[in-house]
């Protein structure tokens, strides 16, 4: 039977999965990224190592599954009524996100390894959680826009983007004014 990734095996156990995806996110939380082992998160979620590498190959894989769906519901924001309001909402979402949320801590933890893993940082451009999330917001706060949404979503992202993660205090920023710049800009 073919599973999600189309390998060919046993299905894959629900119950299973969750634990694994539990475990790569507490022991990040817990030891950090360059602790963790593939091992140790079998340890930790009660399975076979088998059972791990049934389904990933890595620990930036199962990392990055963890991550990837914490991050579209965390990202996701309700309609604020207003362009500026909607922008705003997003961008303090991003924040909480990328300073606070245990998928936050993941995905930085995956872009620094990335830097020098060619296989992360593929596995990283293959889907842009960020980049998703923001499209999202601009073509519902901006329908009409003429920039190229490539553009737009790097100019909604990268202050907030640059900021945490080059260790400032996000206290220091203003969502709405950043938004606000982000809407003269398109």
């Amino acid at each position: 039977m073919d599973d999600a990734r189309g390998r060919v095996g046993r299905p894959r156990s629900e119950q299973a999965r969750v634990a694994v995806l539990q475990a790569v996110d507490d022991l990040l939380v817990e030891i950090g990224y360059a602790a963790m082992t593939m091992k140790g998160i079998a340890e930790r979620a009660g399975v076979g190592r088998q059972t791990v590498y049934r389904w990933w190959s890595t620990k930036a894989e199962i990392l990055f599954e963890a991550g990837a769906a914490d991050a579209e519901q965390e990202l996701a924001i309700e309609p604020a009524g207003s362009p500026l309001d909607d922008l705003t909402a997003y961008l303090e979402a991003l924040v909480r996100f990328l300073w606070r949320s245990p998928a936050g801590a993941a995905y930085r933890a995956l872009l620094g390894e990335a830097q020098h893993d060619p296989a992360v940082a593929e596995l990283l451009a293959g889907k842009d959680i960020l980049g998703d999330s923001a499209r999202v917001v601009i073509e519902r706060a901006l329908p009409d826009s003429r920039m190229p949404i490539e553009r737009a979503t790097a100019l909604l992202i990268g202050p907030t983007f640059f900021w945490v993660l080059s260790g400032r205090d996000p206290a220091g920023l203003d969502a709405r004014t950043l938004a606000e710049d982000f809407l003269r800009q398109v």
